[in-house]
């Protein structure tokens, strides 16, 4: 459908009005959560100097680089380092939404641009864990306000999402059916239908190895301290712990084979305040995904992300 057609057809189209109804209240709501735990908004840029994600062996997409006044810069992937720089301001941590940019083929998982919503605080793996358990059924409650009562919703609501290390997934799964490379595994799309199938619904997997995730994840004896939740159309928020002091990044640096002159900010900031935290992204729009019980993340996009020759200016301009 040509992009004129598009915006014609959501003027119409009352899910569309729906969709931009839930990204608002997420928000409204995001910010009522926090508020009462007095973990702060962070107002973040959406460009940076330093990348943060994709770094990991088992990532399929590339940072989008741009130029400033003729020096290359990069549409911000994440912006967890600077949430892990503004734990060291606020010590209940902090948090922000905005879109962030993936150099990444779009299909029924992915967006090129996206929302994240990304918060980082004081603690451990399971810290992050318990805070987005129940930011989420936060966020649930006010949406069924909205939409009326779930089966779907309720069942998360009402009960603990189940938790699995890799290793134990990889026995459910069998060890011939998932990915295998030299140093680490992951877990196929197909594969995370399945664990979501096998539980009935969203799952938590844990501890994925240590060369399956970016650098700044910490690892204990080869297992990342990360976790994964699996919802809807699968992964839809990411966790991790971090490297508490600058000594342990720089050794997992030259392990990812990264220069340190690249992160060497980074590295200081470790160094000169050492701080255990954690943290988490979820994508706004995957979120939806399993909330309206949908396949394809393309439809919860209200303004095309990536045009097909023409942009809502067009639409107007020829109206």
């Amino acid at each position: 459908m040509r992009d004129r057609e598009y915006y014609l057809d959501n003027l119409r189209n009352n899910e569309k009005k729906l969709i931009l109804e839930l990204e608002e209240l997420i928000f409204i709501e995001s910010m009522s959560f926090y508020r009462d735990k007095d973990i702060h908004w962070l107002s973040a840029p959406v460009t940076t100097g330093t990348i943060s994600s994709p770094m990991g062996l088992g990532s399929d997409s590339l940072p989008v680089e741009i130029y400033l006044d003729g020096r290359k810069t990069y549409l911000a992937d994440s912006m967890q380092f600077l949430l892990e720089y503004g734990c060291r301001l606020f010590k209940n941590g902090c948090w922000y939404i905005m879109p962030t940019f993936r150099g990444e083929d779009v299909d029924k998982r992915h967006l090129k641009q996206f929302f994240h919503s990304e918060a980082e605080v004081p603690g451990n793996l399971d810290d992050t864990m318990n805070l987005v358990n129940e930011y989420i059924k936060h966020l649930l409650r006010k949406i069924q306000v909205v939409i009326g009562d779930q089966k779907h919703l309720n069942q998360v609501i009402e009960h603990d999402i189940p938790r699995v290390t890799f290793d134990e997934a990889e026995k459910i799964l069998g060890r011939e059916n998932i990915e295998h490379r030299k140093t680490w595994r992951n877990l196929t799309r197909d594969n995370e239908q399945k664990l979501i199938e096998y539980f009935g619904g969203p799952v938590w997997v844990m501890h994925y190895d240590e060369d399956a995730v970016p650098f700044y994840q910490r690892s204990i004896n080869g297992k990342a301290q990360n976790a994964d939740l699996l919802m809807g159309i699968g992964e839809t928020v990411g966790c991790g712990e971090r490297w508490s002091s600058g000594v342990e990044l720089e050794k997992a640096l030259s392990h990812y084979g990264h220069k340190k002159t690249e992160y060497e900010w980074y590295v200081k900031l470790k160094n000169y305040q050492p701080l255990q935290t954690s943290g988490f992204g979820m994508g706004i729009e995957r979120f939806l995904l399993f909330v309206l019980k949908k396949n394809d993340i393309r439809d919860i996009q209200v303004f095309r992300r990536f045009n097909d020759g023409g942009d809502i200016v067009w639409f107007i301009q020829e109206k």
